[in-house]
């Protein structure tokens, strides 16, 4: 007998789609306010690169000079236990259609000047 499961790789208001900032991206396919908690974006694991394991979430958000969203460090949570972990957080409300963003440094892109085009696109 199958058994319904509850797990989702995203939230239900999140999608991944073509991104205008690099590959693909997270996007709102429902209006989203400030402050609303988007999930867990990376998971600590000493066994894997960067000792992270990356869910969707974490492995499709791109950067932004002006994010709509930060991560968050947590080292307990209530679903997670006693486990370092990683999530993300609105910080201004988010149009439906709308990339979620995140400052943060990996590396350096071929573009210098994509914010500027990805600005001037929205």
């Amino acid at each position: 007998m199958l058994r319904e499961k509850t797990f989702r790789p995203l939230p239900d208001f999140l999608t991944i789609s073509k991104s205008k900032i690099d590959g693909l991206g997270v996007f709102a396919i429902k209006d989203i306010p400030s402050g609303i908690d988007l999930g867990v974006s990376h998971i600590y694991d000493e066994d894997f690169q960067d000792n992270y394991i990356r869910t969707p979430l974490g492995g499709f958000i791109n950067h932004h000079e002006i994010p709509n969203s930060k991560a968050d460090f947590f080292k307990h949570h209530p679903e997670l236990g006693d486990r370092k972990h990683i999530r993300i957080k609105t910080v201004k409300p988010i149009k439906k259609g709308e990339e979620i963003t995140i400052k943060y440094i990996i590396n350096q892109l071929k573009n210098p000047c994509w914010e500027v085009e990805y600005e001037a696109s929205q």
